[in-house]
């Protein structure tokens, strides 16, 4: 008889009451699968909004850390969610490099200096982290907040940052963009350029993070939210690449505990097989993928995160659980035929929508726990 993978953490997982996210990400037995939804604490919530409208603006809020707390606590006294995720922006590196974003009402994020030539090129370089001091306090009051007298935790906190090819796009268009047009165009016409900027960004994204280990967050994930924008191959060079330059640098435990690494590419179940070799321990899907083949596809190398699409909170309560069963019915029963177990964290397959009705993520959360006990059971 052929013994089975081992699958216990390297270390000791945190005091937390709840502790079944880390253990999906690590694929460790859960009573049930755990829950969170990107944007969590977001413009659907009636109480987001009302926060926001005290801090005046959206950096006014991620740049103030107890109203970042406040925002980030929001979505868990409404609904029984498995982790947290700090309340900040992707775009906060780019910014602390003299960028000068910006958010004007109604529209996207603006850069006032954008990065498409060689001088600007060369004045680039990692930030220093005490200009994103604000993200780091926000880290520590928020656990601060999660923990009882004992310091126990209600649930992990998890960090985040965008990806370098994701803060690349930015940096070079100056803001959002529909086609991408002219950060590819640097890309095709000027690699070396861009290789720069990614190397930069790179390692910014890998001290951005362990800084926000350091100060309390307890998962980390990488956000490639515009990587499915990119062909074959330079996917694999601009994008993938890059990320692995982050994940190689990132802690692995602090403090004597595992510390769990996310990676999620929207629009990039193509390279699903590439992604689980990056090293991460989870990889994020969106609602494309059909989430039996993927698991099918990774193995014992990583958990899956996903994959609803967001769309399907605008459907009944009734509805929407019906498609929780599908997508949790297609990962199927955690534990594998040889014993050991498959990690998921269910979560959306993108981020939620501001016009999602609150009532139906009601109906989300609880069949998530509702059935997937029963799955074990």
């Amino acid at each position: 008889m052929t013994a089975s993978k081992p699958q216990t953490p390297s270390v000791a997982l945190p005091p937390l009451l709840n502790d079944q996210f880390l253990r999906a990400c690590l694929r460790l037995p859960t009573d049930y699968t755990p829950v969170w939804l990107m944007r969590q604490a977001g413009r659907y919530l009636p109480e987001y909004r009302a926060t926001r409208d005290v801090a005046g603006s959206f950096m006014g809020l991620a740049t103030n850390p107890e109203l970042a707390c406040e925002v980030t606590l929001q979505p868990l006294r409404r609904y029984d969610l498995d982790a947290a995720i700090l309340f900040s922006d992707i775009l906060t590196i780019p910014d602390a490099m003299g960028l000068g974003l910006s958010f004007a009402a109604g529209e996207g994020p603006k850069f006032a200096k954008v990065v498409r030539d060689e001088a600007a090129v060369a004045e680039l370089a990692v930030p220093d982290m005490d200009k994103l001091r604000y993200v780091f306090d926000a880290v520590r009051t928020i656990r601060q907040a999660l923990s009882d007298d004992q310091g126990v935790g209600k649930v992990p906190l998890i960090g985040f940052s965008g990806s370098p090819w994701t803060l690349a796009c930015y940096m070079v268009e100056g803001g959002g963009s529909d086609d991408y047009r002219l950060v590819k165009t640097l890309m095709y016409q000027r690699p070396d350029l861009m290789h720069k900027i990614l190397a930069v960004n790179a390692d910014a994204v890998a001290l951005y993070l362990n800084t926000q280990i350091e100060a309390g967050a307890q998962a980390v994930m990488v956000f490639d939210s515009w990587g499915g924008v990119l062909a074959d191959g330079a996917f694999q060079e601009f994008s993938l690449a890059y990320t692995r330059r982050v994940l190689a640098q990132l802690k692995r435990e602090h403090e004597g505990y595992r510390i769990p690494h996310i990676v999620f590419t929207k629009g990039g179940g193509l390279w699903l097989d590439q992604i689980a070799d990056t090293g991460c321990d989870v990889v994020g899907l969106d609602w494309t993928m059909n989430l039996g083949k993927a698991r099918a596809m990774v193995g014992d190398r990583v958990a899956l995160q996903g994959n609803l699409d967001p769309n399907v909170l605008f459907a009944q309560p009734e509805q929407v659980a019906q498609q929780v069963i599908r997508t949790l019915d297609s990962f199927g029963a955690p534990r594998n035929a040889d014993g050991s177990y498959a990690g998921h964290v269910f979560n959306l397959g993108h981020g939620i929508s501001q016009f999602t009705p609150p009532e139906h993520v009601t109906a989300l959360v609880e069949t998530v726990h509702s059935h997937s006990r029963k799955q074990r059971a």
